[in-house]
């Protein structure tokens, strides 16, 4: 994956921008980007044939370092929309996504996931471990039925917001709800993170 130039530019105008830039740089340690690279990877080869300008929604969107390496992708994107409860990320994912906003490609929103809804065809969300599995399981019937989702979580329980995190990989399938078309794990120095890319049980 190769990231344009003015991407990066932008990613350093927002952390330089950020009212706490170690925050906002957190979002650019190795591991976080790491798993973001693995997730967009993975997609790119299970979904291949699939991309066709897709619409995506990213839940717990953060500061849109994940929106903007899709964005740098082989995926056919016509537009992301990146969904997050912390006002904060909301400047701060535009401006890492800066090009891509000003092409109208690009839309950061706040919002509680649990109460947002969007008609995308490829649904995201990185953020499992914060929320508790009855808001999981009202956020997920809020989403289309015939969405592909990607979803992930980790076993990293020493974080106190971190509040459904995953014993293993088939703890996270238990919880998911979700068929998979395929799963994995990816192993970090601090904790694993688990991912499934599939569909809705039942539809």
């Amino acid at each position: 994956m190769k990231v344009e130039i003015q991407d990066v530019l932008f990613w350093m105008d927002a952390i330089r921008n950020s009212e706490d830039r170690y925050r906002t740089l957190e979002s650019f340690w190795k591991g976080q980007v790491n798993s973001k690279v693995w997730l967009v990877e993975q997609l790119t080869k299970v979904y291949k044939a699939y991309y066709s300008k897709s619409n995506i929604v990213i839940y717990g969107g953060w500061n849109g370092v994940l929106s903007n390496l899709l964005f740098n992708s082989n995926i056919s994107i016509r537009h992301i929309t990146s969904v997050d409860i912390d006002p904060a990320c909301e400047e701060t994912a535009c401006t890492v996504n800066k090009r891509q906003e000003i092409e109208g490609r690009f839309t950061a929103v706040t919002a509680d996931m649990c109460d947002y809804s969007s008609p995308a065809n490829i649904i995201i969300n990185t953020s499992c471990e914060h929320i508790t599995q009855e808001q999981y399981e009202q956020w997920l019937s809020n989403q289309p039925d015939d969405a592909i989702f990607v979803i992930q979580s980790n076993n990293y329980f020493d974080l106190d917001e971190h509040i459904r995190c995953a014993t293993n990989a088939d703890d996270f399938m238990r919880m998911s709800k979700i068929k998979p078309q395929w799963r994995g794990e990816f192993e970090t120095p601090k904790y694993t993170r688990y991912m499934i890319i599939g569909k809705k049980k039942n539809v």
